[in-house]
């Protein structure tokens, strides 16, 4: 065979493996949608569970997510955004580079069921906050710290050089640089890369077992906030979304267990599919907006 040919076999055999993954994600999607199909229901969405009776929701997990989703954001983005500033602008080839690097390598291999455990040990026990959302929180903070310097660290190093020098020629400092030309040219990377990492918080659950908990408390808003009941104290037991669909198909009582937590799936996928579609249009939009890329408009003869 010529070269050619080779070629053309080689990319008919990357087109069929394409394919073959797409044509597996819309099975799983179809498969995990039609058996938990009616999951839009709002009495569905935003009711309270039942542990003894059918027809329970799942409105306090779904709250429980979001609020993690919010709280893990905002203590991971910080960090793994000095992370990416510092292995980007700052750090210097040598032996601390490198165990900086290998620190971070070793975070990323980790398996969820592991950090769990750590943080069973450490935001748990040791601290003596129980099971908490703040606990959940830091334990997902570790598995997404990985990920979130790396994002940083590449989209810092994607600016090109000649904005950065310009920058310096204007006299400007390294910083000033930093913050007013490196980050807003990084911005649709590090937004997809935060957005992407959302989706993941959304869905975890192993690490969430351990840290904060199987159970919620009956909320109430009116209640004080250091209270068990307050749905805003960090300090109170959690069970996500994720957590509740592995409670229901391992340990579920109530009669429509199975339902539940295949419309629990169902919720599950869609709004990680919306998190993705999410960080696609938002970096688009940003990307546009930081390119100067203008809309097309539409001139009329005039006559």
């Amino acid at each position: 065979m010529n070269a050619r040919s080779i070629d053309k076999l080689w990319t008919i055999i990357l087109y069929v493996v394409s394919l073959l993954i797409v044509l597996l994600l819309i099975y799983l999607l179809w498969e995990i949608i039609s058996k938990g199909w009616g999951f839009w229901d709002p009495n569905f969405l935003f009711g309270l569970p039942s542990n003894t009776q059918a027809g329970g929701g799942i409105g306090p997990q779904l709250f429980n997510s979001f609020y993690i989703l919010v709280l893990t954001l905002a203590i991971s983005i910080p960090l793994g955004l000095g992370s990416g500033i510092y292995l980007a602008e700052y750090a210097k080839p040598g032996k601390f580079l490198s165990f900086v690097r290998l620190c971070i390598e070793t975070l990323a291999s980790l398996p969820s069921i592991v950090v769990g455990l750590f943080g069973l040990l450490v935001f748990v026990t040791m601290t003596g906050w129980g099971y908490s959302l703040i606990g959940g929180s830091l334990a997902i903070t570790i598995l997404n710290l990985p990920s979130l310097t790396r994002v940083s660290e590449t989209a810092l190093l994607d600016v090109p050089k000649n904005i950065k020098e310009g920058s310096f020629g204007l006299g400007a400092t390294k910083w000033q640089t930093i913050v007013k030309i490196s980050i807003p040219t990084a911005i649709p990377q590090l937004i997809t890369g935060i957005i992407l990492s959302a989706g993941r918080i959304f869905g975890e659950a192993a690490a969430l077992i351990y840290t904060a908990g199987l159970t919620t408390p009956i909320l109430n808003s009116v209640a004080p906030i250091n209270s068990q009941m307050n749905p805003y104290n960090i300090f109170r037991p959690a069970e996500t979304l994720a957590v509740h669909i592995w409670k229901l198909n391992s340990e579920g009582i109530v009669p429509d267990a199975k339902e539940i937590a295949a419309k629990s799936a169902a919720v599950l996928i869609v709004m990680v599919l919306l998190f993705n579609l999410l960080a696609r249009l938002i970096a688009n939009f940003i990307h546009k907006r930081y390119t100067g890329t203008k809309r097309k408009v539409k001139v009329k003869e005039i006559i």
